[in-house]
């Protein structure tokens, strides 16, 4: 086993405070390694940074087509959303859409991480409900899938025709067969894999065309969504919109719980996994910059960049008290 490398680190003044390690792979469309941080096999749970396979069989199966779904829809399917009236209303409308209503989900009510529909809920007097979930485009995504599949309703459950075609596609994609899954927070299951095999199958993203296989193209039309609608897979303030708006659609990025991030990087089809082991989320906002930076398809000096590699901690009068910044595993 090789251990995790310094990827970021947290200095107050002249003193170097805290460290974050990880492991990160960087794959070429053949699938080998371009290079690699840390250990390449390590065992990890993608959490939402897997969103992109999960919704590869809505496409593949023909479901989107059916429901005539939007790229604004395949964008929602892959978010991990701020709860905003940006995100919320369309998946409203989406499940109006395919006749279905909030009641039919089965990822849980979420208090919004937006403020301005977080406070207006409070004022109301309402309760957040399952559409503000994070991932309620996913599983908007997921019950278009169910009804093209005629399934039962509880299609979360790992044995579910849904979650079955998720399995199946994870482990074609990721080349890998998974050691198995955990629940995420959301109720459906994630499947483990290697860090590799997370960042081979983001290297099949970033080479994917439309026209080509079925697979190919579907993933094609994922990136091409997320690429095109920034601030529907994440929100404002966040890193993956703020970070792909950087880079002017070149790149599309996934964050996913527990410090994992994913790129997507088409015009080199390259593609990126990459886990902070102690799960924070800085470090692997700036291990993710760094890397982008390192090949080229993020500028350093940009004020998006800025936020999260080389950036400036402040106390709470507006005091510059450190910074964090790329640690020595890139240097």
């Amino acid at each position: 086993m090789i251990p995790p490398v310094p990827m970021a680190e947290i200095w107050r003044g002249p003193f170097l405070e805290s460290i974050h390690h990880g492991h990160a792979v960087i794959c070429d469309a053949s699938g080998d390694i371009v290079e690699a941080w840390g250990d390449p096999q390590a065992v990890v749970m993608p959490r939402s940074s897997s969103k992109m396979l999960q919704a590869l069989p809505l496409i593949t199966s023909g479901a989107a087509d059916a429901a005539r779904l939007w790229p604004e829809h395949l964008a929602l399917a892959c978010a991990s959303h701020q709860g905003a009236a940006i995100h919320t209303d369309r998946v409203r409308g989406w499940l109006d859409h395919i006749g279905c209503t909030v009641d039919d989900f089965r990822c849980g009510p979420q208090e919004p991480a937006d403020i301005p529909a977080r406070d207006a809920l409070i004022r109301s007097g309402q309760a957040p409900c399952q559409i503000h979930n994070n991932c309620s485009g996913k599983h908007a995504g997921f019950l278009t899938l169910n009804r093209h599949l005629r399934g039962g309703a509880d299609y979360v459950d790992p044995d579910h025709p849904v979650q079955r075609a998720c399995l199946e596609v994870f482990e074609e994609i990721t080349e890998e067969t998974s050691p198995g899954f955990g629940i995420d927070g959301c109720s459906a299951p994630n499947y483990a894999t290697s860090l590799h095999g997370m960042a081979r199958a983001m290297a099949f993203f970033a080479a994917a065309q439309d026209g080509g296989t079925a697979q190919q193209s579907a993933a094609a039309r994922l990136v091409q969504a997320m690429t095109v609608y920034p601030e529907l897979v994440a929100g404002e303030g966040r890193a993956c919109t703020a970070l792909m708006r950087a880079m002017n659609g070149r790149v599309a990025l996934k964050t996913g719980a527990e410090a994992f991030f994913i790129a997507i990087i088409p015009e080199r089809k390259l593609g990126v996994a990459l886990k902070i082991t102690d799960g924070t989320t800085r470090g692997a906002e700036c291990a993710i910059a760094a890397i982008l930076v390192r090949l080229g398809v993020l500028a350093a000096d940009h004020p998006a960049t800025r936020t999260y590699l080389n950036a400036p901690i402040l106390n709470r009068r507006g005091i510059e008290t450190g910074m964090i910044r790329a640690g020595a595993a890139f240097a």
